[in-house]
């Protein structure tokens, strides 16, 4: 039977959770109400997407910035630490800020400019080229970038000054602007490595320039204090504020919960049916240049059917030039032979596939179907993911 549809995604509605619940249950009773209440059959390689908030709330993976500021003063001994990169944000940095001013310790807070590392915004970048500023090479301090951009620099989405929002959170503190890492060794050599996806390698430039102790913000809470929440692997990063005292840690211990919701959902409909949870989606908003992933990974934990990457034919490239001649009924019976039979001898017909990973693919897909307002779809449908124009 001709097939007309491709991918169909479809948000679901869950009950509100909250920790202890079960959410293996939870989720499995929520998706099969929903197909049932709609008349959809599973097929093979049906993906149901859960968000990590979800997870995590039902762990109880959370943590006040009392707990926060005990493990940071385990840490670091000394009366300073510098703040290298944080991003800007109410949501996600702006609660870790105060559990590092809770230590009483003096704050060194270096941001990267024009923009974060996700893409928000300090400023112009035009102006920085007008007042002959050089991001590469130039450091910047406060009273300098107030004179140059102003008393007030809002955010384009928020309206929010950052630079002030941090210095009411922690007001022993000193904000300097720099893209080199190495310039916090200016005035602390006891760092905190706060940046998301360049942690790493950040961590072993200071480590080299000879700075004295170096954490990142996933060596933070790895592991319970007090009784709170952790997390192994990443520690305080893909947190997000609960209330203004409490942490939502990113989820722990997924794997196990995801292969559990797919058993259910696979001895319900003996199709395979893959799993994953998702935090941000790996997008950049081309208005105002926000790299959407401030998580540490897209996807903590998925089923084993979701590993790799896709391997697809480019159908416009061959239409123009294979197919150009042909009847319509030869050239689609011409396509769905070369999809079937895929040898990539010719890697013009893979032009425009980025090879980007099926999980950040298809959490990307999940997260700007479910959003993160009032929805209330935090689980995700996608059917039809994997098929393609020879599907039948």
């Amino acid at each position: 039977m001709q097939r007309y549809f491709g991918t169909v995604v479809r948000g679901v509605r869950t009950p509100i959770v909250k920790k202890g619940d079960d959410l293996v249950k939870i989720v499995t009773d929520s998706v099969i109400k929903a197909v049932e209440s709609e008349d959809i059959a599973f097929k093979d390689k049906d993906v149901i997407a859960v968000t990590e908030s979800l997870v995590a709330r039902a762990q109880g993976n959370y943590a006040t910035i009392e707990q926060i500021a005990e493990d940071i003063k385990k840490k670091y001994t000394g009366d300073e630490i510098g703040l290298v990169f944080p991003i800007l944000s109410r949501n996600r940095f702006s609660i870790i800020l105060k559990a590092f001013a809770l230590t009483g310790k003096k704050l060194h807070i270096l941001l990267s400019y024009p923009s974060d590392e996700v893409g928000n915004h300090l400023m112009d970048r035009k102006l920085l080229y007008i007042k002959h500023i050089n991001p590469y090479s130039d450091t910047l301090e406060e009273k300098e970038y107030r004179e140059i951009f102003g008393e007030e620099v809002k955010h384009k989405f928020t309206g929010i000054d950052y630079v002030s929002l941090y210095k009411e959170i922690a007001p022993n503190s000193e904000v300097h602007f720099s893209n080199d890492p190495k310039t916090i060794l200016n005035y602390t050599k006891d760092i905190c490595v706060c940046s998301i996806h360049t942690r790493d390698l950040v961590k072993v430039e200071l480590k080299d320039a000879g700075a004295n102790t170096v954490y990142g913000l996933d060596d933070i809470l790895n592991e319970p204090v007090d009784g709170s929440g952790f997390n192994k692997e990443y520690g305080v990063l893909g947190s997000n504020m609960s209330s203004h005292d409490y942490v939502k840690l990113f989820p722990r211990d997924g794997d196990e919960f995801v292969k559990a919701v797919q058993k259910n959902l696979i001895d319900y409909s003996g199709k395979q049916v893959e799993v994953m949870i998702y935090g941000d989606g790996a997008f950049k908003d081309p208005v105002g240049q926000i790299w959407e992933l401030a998580d540490p990974v897209v996807s903590p934990a998925h089923t084993d059917g979701l590993v790799g990457t896709p391997h697809e034919l480019k159908i416009k490239y061959i239409a123009d030039t294979e197919l150009s001649d042909m009847s319509k009924e030869e050239a689609e019976s011409l396509l769905k032979q070369k999809i079937n039979n895929k040898n990539y001898s010719n890697p013009e017909a893979n032009l425009g596939t980025t090879p980007r990973r099926i999980t950040d693919l298809l959490g990307s897909l999940a997260d700007l179907t479910s959003g993160s307002g009032d929805k209330g779809t935090p689980v995700v449908f996608i059917s039809g993911y994997f098929d393609n124009f020879a599907s039948e």
